[in-house]
């Protein structure tokens, strides 16, 4: 698959098959992560995989997404901040959701590549996962990836922002491409 199929065919996926996937695929998404680019090379991410039922149900509980249990395996990630924050100070609070979210994208489009689905989840009971499965306190957890294989071919259409809308240049509200919006809108 190339990568600009990838990133355009990646959706959230809420419903997935009983087929397990293979473990071998998610530690290749995983590794992926590893490639994102992090402040001063300190590298701020660590992650637990799942594949416990009773864990992915509890799991499921405390995300209050029941979905999640239909899961075979959950990723969590967990963002380790102490070194980050001992070298860049208050703007490791910055940096550090900005790597992660770097290390995410790599982990989802590998997750694509492999033929396997996933949804992004960020609503959850910290301190109840944290206690689950025995995550230290001064951890933080990032995001939760429940995984599996699609059971229903998402829709291909999405509704994104015009391209043109989004770019300016050089200065806020600078918008070179006026003329081109403008024969855009002529031909549609």
């Amino acid at each position: 698959m190339e990568l600009d199929e990838a990133v355009q065919s990646r959706r959230s996926i809420r419903k997935f098959k009983e087929k397990r996937p293979d473990w071998r695929d998610i530690m290749e998404a995983i590794d992926s992560a590893r490639y994102a680019p992090m402040s001063g090379d300190i590298f701020s991410l660590k992650f637990v995989y799942v594949d416990n039922e009773k864990e992915i149900a509890e799991i499921a509980k405390w995300s209050g997404q029941d979905f999640i249990a239909q899961a075979k395996c959950v990723v969590v990630f967990i963002r380790t901040p102490v070194k980050t924050k001992l070298s860049f100070k208050e703007r490791a609070n910055q940096y550090l959701p900005q790597q992660a979210g770097a290390a995410i994208q790599n982990f989802l489009l590998t997750l694509e590549e492999k033929g396997l689905s996933t949804c992004w989840i960020g609503h959850f009971d910290d301190e109840k996962i944290k206690h689950l499965l025995k995550i230290p306190k001064e951890k933080e957890i990032e995001a939760l990836f429940p995984i599996g294989y699609a059971k229903e071919k998402p829709s291909t259409r999405r509704s994104r922002r015009d391209f043109y809308e989004m770019v300016y240049f050089n200065e806020w509200d600078n918008d070179k491409f006026g003329d081109v919006k403008s024969k855009r809108t002529m031909e549609v």
